[in-house]
């Protein structure tokens, strides 16, 4: 499954040694880590092929890994066959989704991270006290179409820069209550959040922040090392938003980054006149991706590699009972 790595040209004259500062925590969540293995155990217990509705995270690797083992991913539930389990992506899923496999008499797994069902409550509980919800995220977003699906159609708006704030219609006499995706830019939320607050001061915010520990972490890991580098790699994938955040954060801190997949992407061209590289990864790409780039970097660099640890994380989210035990 692991594809060759690529070869560098051999260089002129030996290039200094390359000092490699590791982010932590990087990589895997919890969420993502839970909805890997609701996949594999399903496998497990019910045997090939197992559906996937979407992605089940944002990373061609671990889909390209499941697949392997016998899990089929579908964009729509039409396509799983009378009698065979599915299973919803940890972006999670509007109402209707799980209502149709229930109605169809399929056996349905929910792998959505915790976190987001989280938020998708909160709708719900706001809707139940009258207020409209201001819903700060991406359009298009998995998680953004999976939350609006929580609700009745109109009682959500969508603001996903703070422009949007402005362009808004209600007054400040109309109940309302904020939400946010939880892999959003911290600090964009925050500026979009005191707009929100700022324009109308009855607006309800909730009971705590939505944007998840992993994300919120990953982030300012990559605050800590990038202003000491001079070029930092993200390993993700274009669709995964909190990748494409940690590329926007160190791009804000004056650091160039360059967003790979695996290290069959890098061009060793990228580290000419590279004295120190940031290194690190979204939450849904393995700790094996980054090795292999590691290990790919060290064959046409000398590489001190340090990491520099700025959080711990001990999160474990359970599995649903039909695979618990």
């Amino acid at each position: 499954m692991n594809a060759p790595l690529p070869s560098a040209s051999p260089a002129t004259s030996t290039p200094q040694p390359l000092r490699l500062l590791v982010a932590a925590p990087r990589g895997f969540c919890a969420g993502v880590d839970r909805a890997i293995e609701i996949v594999e155990r399903s496998i497990a217990k019910y045997g090939a092929p197992v559906y996937v509705r979407h992605e089940i995270v944002h990373n061609r690797f671990v889909v390209e890994g499941l697949k392997a083992k016998g899990a089929i991913f579908v964009e729509e539930l039409d396509e799983v066959p009378d009698g065979s389990p599915v299973i919803f992506s940890a972006h999670g899923v509007p109402k209707a989704i799980p209502a149709a496999a229930t109605a169809r008499g399929l056996d349905w797994l929910d792998a959505t991270c915790p976190l987001v069902s989280k938020v998708h409550r909160q709708a719900e509980r706001q809707l139940e006290a009258g207020r409209h919800i201001i819903f700060i995220g991406h359009e298009g977003h998995p998680e953004v179409i999976g939350t609006f699906g929580q609700v009745p159609e109109g009682t959500m708006t969508l603001v996903e820069e703070i422009e949007d704030v402005a362009k808004l219609n209600f007054t400040t006499e109309d109940s309302l209550a904020f939400l946010t995706q939880t892999t959003l830019s911290v600090d964009d939320t925050a500026h979009i959040i005191a707009a929100l607050q700022a324009r109308y001061p009855q607006i309800v915010a909730p009971r705590a922040e939505d944007i998840c520990y992993a994300t919120s972490n990953r982030q300012a890991a990559v605050k800590a090392i990038a202003p000491d580098c001079d070029l930092l790699f993200v390993i993700g994938a274009p669709n995964s938003s909190n990748s494409m955040r940690l590329v926007e954060v160190s791009d804000r801190c004056g650091t160039p980054a360059r967003l790979v997949q695996r290290a069959t992407e890098i061009d060793p061209s990228w580290l000419d006149g590279v004295k120190v590289l940031g290194l690190t990864a979204g939450a849904s790409a393995p700790e094996s991706l980054v090795r292999e780039v590691i290990d790919f970097i060290a064959t046409f660099r000398e590489v001190s590699e340090e990491t520099l640890i700025t959080a711990e994380e001990h999160m474990i989210f359970k599995l649903p009972r039909q695979l618990a035990g």
